[in-house]
């Protein structure tokens, strides 16, 4: 991070144009983004709302916090930035006069700038200490979870969040080889497992995700703040939702379902919206993008 809390590099949003179609962004418009990590969907949603529009930033990163905030200094006191986990969502919104909104955006998981700060710990392609913290100012790091949680618990979590058919091999092998201390080092560790190379991707991908998931909490932080939504969308108001994988969609489509069925909110895409050919190729990160839109209802 450069001086002064400006992103190093260009933020590209993943499917910014579908996501501002999807909470039919519009002047004079209130709006929340969940997840405001770089800014890029929050930038997007403040320019089309213009003039009279404003943005509630929530994010657990400080750090992204202080990216976004020089980022979006243009927009003076149409956005709002928040630091906090949506698990609060509702006490954040209220916080800062944002009780009934036009939209609602979440855009899960890990930012690219949090896989590029190497420090975290996120990523395995450089050497890290086992982090993967969110917000690094509370709660264990990865490494706790690693190197005192039972073999059947590491297990549990590899194969709950990461879909690891291996996890039991996996979670042998690290209690094994504990205290294990850096990423490079887990990543070696499976790799012994699995081999050098599983498709397209590493072979320590569904680890490093389940472990990151179990330290943030993510899934079940993700159930409580779309609990919230309800009450924090006016009548007509969109919420949209970017996942990157299945168990995040799961929890996504079986909530719009839900309340679709107790006629609190309509089902704007029926099936998931994915991201084109073209952003694909100019954005890796979208590739796995899915997108689901819902609209409130009118209270009965």
């Amino acid at each position: 991070m450069s001086a002064g809390g400006r992103s190093p590099a260009p933020h590209t949003p993943v499917m910014a144009a579908e996501a501002l179609e999807g909470l039919l962004v519009h002047p004079g418009g209130s709006y929340v983004d969940c997840t405001l990590g770089a800014g890029g969907h929050a930038r997007a949603i403040l320019e089309h709302s213009m003039p009279g529009g404003r943005l509630l930033g929530i994010d657990a990163d400080p750090s992204a916090i202080e990216i976004a905030m020089g980022a979006l200094s243009q927009f003076g006191s149409a956005f709002v930035p928040a630091h906090g986990n949506f698990a609060e969502l509702e006490t954040i919104c209220g916080t800062y006069g944002f009780t009934r909104n036009d939209g609602i955006l979440f855009d899960l998981g890990l930012s690219s700038m949090q896989v590029d700060t190497a420090e975290r710990g996120f990523s395995f392609q450089r050497d890290a200490p086992l982090d993967m913290r969110f917000d690094t100012s509370e709660g264990a790091g990865a490494d706790e979870i690693v190197n005192t949680s039972s073999e059947q618990e590491i297990a549990r979590i590899l194969w709950e969040y990461g879909e690891e058919r291996c996890s039991r091999q996996i979670a042998h092998r690290i209690v094994e080889n504990r205290p294990i201390l850096s990423t490079l080092r887990l990543a070696h560790l499976v790799q012994q497992v699995l081999g050098s190379r599983r498709g397209r991707i590493h072979p320590a991908t569904r680890t490093f995700m389940a472990l990151r998931i179990a330290v943030n909490r993510e899934l079940e932080s993700l159930k409580l703040a779309l609990d919230q939504t309800v009450n924090l969308l006016r009548t007509g108001g969109r919420l949209v939702v970017i996942s990157y994988h299945s168990l995040e969609d799961r929890i996504v489509k079986e909530f719009m379902r839900g309340e679709a069925s107790k006629q609190t909110f309509s089902l704007i895409t029926k099936k998931v919206i994915r991201p084109t050919s073209l952003e694909c190729g100019s954005n890796p990160r979208s590739r796995s993008a899915r997108l689901r839109i819902a609209e409130r209802l009118a209270q009965a």
